[in-house]
């Protein structure tokens, strides 16, 4: 057996990972539905302006990444993205969400959309990781 490091592993690699996990959560807890979310903000050409990625797992709904590009921010673009994954997960089950947010990027918006801190971790660079909470039921 051997350690290998791997930065620019395979996504067939990182899929066994991804799906011993799940195996291994179902097994334990009988959560057995599990769905992507991939909510996208298009432009007239089809374009990608901006979009929200997660997981609904567990009746959660785990925002991982929502983005919308610099010049539409401000127009409630990334509220109309985070208010369509939330209803999602509703329809799924879900009763609570919750995102990670770096302290530069956008925990304010997610607290004036509802989202509670609950933790915080400082970071050597004074950029430090938040973690936020809703309830959605």
């Amino acid at each position: 057996m051997r350690i290998s490091v791997e930065p620019r592993a395979s996504d067939d690699d990182k899929r066994v990972v991804r799906e011993r996990v799940d195996l291994y959560n179902i097994a334990r807890t009988g959560f057995d539905e599990c769905h992507e979310v991939s909510i996208f903000l298009r432009g007239d050409l089809g374009e990608i302006r901006g979009g929200l990625l997660g997981l609904v797992w567990g009746g959660w709904l785990h925002v991982q990444h929502l983005w919308v590009e610099e010049a539409l921010r401000g127009g409630g673009h990334g509220r109309a993205l985070l208010e369509a994954a939330e209803a999602f997960a509703r329809e799924r089950g879900c009763t609570d969400a919750h995102v990670e947010s770096h302290s530069f990027q956008a925990p304010e918006f997610y607290e004036k959309l509802g989202y509670q801190r609950f933790g915080e971790i400082a970071k050597p660079s004074g950029h430090g990781e938040v973690f936020l909470r809703k309830r959605l039921a």
